[in-house]
């Protein structure tokens, strides 16, 4: 079940969106964090490393200081390692000066209890807070010579270094820690040692809360972050869900189902209006392709009918041979309507499916225009129809033999649906980098409201324009046309007559 879930989630572009935003969003906030943790963790520990340098140049100070001397009378303000006195010989004590209240020589340096801070230096540590600043100086012999009271009861002498040269000026070491405690270190000639120490204790706790404080509002923004990216992220989805869901229903049937567009101008919005579109398309190619088959079938159905009935009769008793032959005449015209049906819904597959290859050769359509006029001039002549062919020279790049075919229909049209001692005119011209050729008649016309449909397959506007064409004449035409990147207009107005246009490209395309 788990696994289930886990594929379903990674399955989900939603769901890997939140995720990769909620990685990067808990990046940049854990960087944020530990960016502005260190930070402040820095700033205090500077804080407390100038102050551990300041006490012990404090603390240096007040040992370079010579220690107090002793005399009969207590201590003297004279420096330990000055002259003897004149009654004196050097290096022999004198009976008013017994040699245990004499100061040592300089090179024993001080003892222990002959170490005082200054009252300003004293100031700085107060040994009253153990979490103050704390001191301890070493002598040379590693013997402890003082410590400030708040000094930690173990505190271990760092290591030796070597001691400043005469001349020298002596410098602390940097800043150390050791468990809670933050130290400073300094050798002092003739090799004693200075340790200056405060407790991190509050600090630490300080930065603590400052944690987890920042892990406290970096989780607010995380999860307000998480939210937003939520709802953000259903919202780019939703139109892949409209159109998922649009696409079902699509699939099973309904074709009349649109995806509800809301943002227009965003890329799923521009994605859906395309899908819209195309299911239009879809649509109407559904329907053309309903009511091509139901017209296909009526007139397959009416040779069958013909010819079935004609069988039938001739079957049903015994008849003479000019009856039999005028049935077998009958079922010879209805074969060769199914026939002609048949040829003309090949070729429309075939141009629908792009196998018919048109040529691509320059020639004159005015000439193809007037050899078109001469073969039909028989047919109109029957129907007392007059063919004017007024046409120049016309550059044209196609298919000779196929536009030909376009020409003819228009004309054997503008002869079948003419008015007696009507006319039919050719006219053509060039324009715009476009070849026009128009054949006009001074039929019957056709209505406004059937214009749109006149080139629809099987279409017919009314019973008397049947003629018994299938109808299928005008969609071939509309097809070669098309496949050689030009159009076809109609203008019709009844009682008058119509014209049709036929609008090429005179360059290869």
């Amino acid at each position: 079940m788990l696994d289930v879930l886990i594929v379903k989630i990674f399955n989900s572009i939603r769901w890997r969106l939140q995720i990769w935003y909620g990685l990067i969003l808990v990046t940049v906030l854990a960087g944020f964090g530990f960016t502005a943790y260190q930070l402040e963790r820095g700033r205090q520990f500077r804080r407390i490393d100038d102050e551990l340098q300041r006490r012990v140049s404090a603390v240096a100070s007040a040992l370079r200081q010579p220690p107090r001397n002793r005399g009969p009378n207590g201590p003297e303000d004279r420096p330990f390692d000055g002259p003897p006195s004149e009654d004196q010989p050097p290096g022999r004590p004198g009976p008013e000066q017994p040699f245990s209240d004499r100061p040592p020589p300089r090179q024993f340096g001080r003892g222990p209890g002959e170490f005082h801070l200054q009252p300003q230096h004293a100031a700085l540590f107060d040994e009253s807070d153990t979490n103050g600043f704390y001191y301890v100086v070493w002598l040379r012999n590693d013997q402890e010579l003082a410590r400030s009271t708040n000094a930690p009861a173990h505190v271990p002498q760092p290591a030796r270094t070597r001691a400043p040269l005469r001349g020298e000026a002596p410098g602390p070491q940097s800043p150390q820690q050791r468990n809670q405690f933050r130290e400073s270190v300094m050798a002092m000639p003739p090799g004693d040692m200075i340790l200056v120490g405060h407790s991190i204790q509050p600090e630490m706790t300080e930065l603590h809360r400052t944690a987890w404080k920042l892990a406290g509002v970096g989780g607010i923004i995380l999860l307000l972050g998480l939210a937003g990216g939520w709802w953000l992220a259903s919202r780019a989805i939703r139109p892949i869900e409209d159109i998922s869901a649009t696409a079902v229903k699509i699939s099973a049937g309904d074709l009349s189902q649109r995806i509800n567009i809301g943002e227009t101008e965003s890329e799923l919005g521009r994605l859906a209006s395309v899908l819209n579109s195309t299911f239009a398309r879809l649509d109407a190619a559904f329907a053309q392709q309903q009511q091509f088959t139901s017209d296909a079938a009526h007139e397959l159905r009416t040779p069958v009918s013909v010819m079935l009935t004609q069988t039938q009769t001739a079957l049903n008793r015994e008849r003479s041979a000019e009856q039999y032959r005028e049935t077998v005449e009958s079922c010879q015209r209805a074969a060769q309507r199914m026939r002609r049906l048949i040829e003309s819904l090949l070729e429309l597959a075939h141009l629908d499916a792009g196998q018919q290859q048109m040529k691509q050769m320059r020639f004159d359509l005015g000439q193809t225009a007037r050899d078109c006029a001469e073969l039909l001039k028989p047919l109109a002549d029957e129907r007392g129809v007059k063919i004017i062919c007024d046409v120049p020279s016309l550059d044209c790049v196609g298919d000779p033999e196929r536009l030909a075919q376009v020409i003819n229909n228009f004309l054997t049209n503008a002869i079948h649906y003419n008015t007696e001692d009507g006319q039919v005119r050719i006219s053509g011209t060039s324009e715009n980098g476009a070849t026009l050729l128009t054949v006009s008649d001074t039929g019957m016309g056709i209505a406004a409201e059937d214009l749109p449909r006149v080139s629809d397959r099987f279409y017919r506007a009314d019973a008397s324009r049947s003629s018994g064409n299938a109808g299928l004449g005008l969609a071939i035409s509309k097809a070669i046309v098309e496949a050689h990147g030009g159009t076809i207009e109609v203008a019709s107005e009844l009682g008058v007559g119509t014209a049709f246009t036929l609008r090429l490209p005179n360059r290869e395309g």
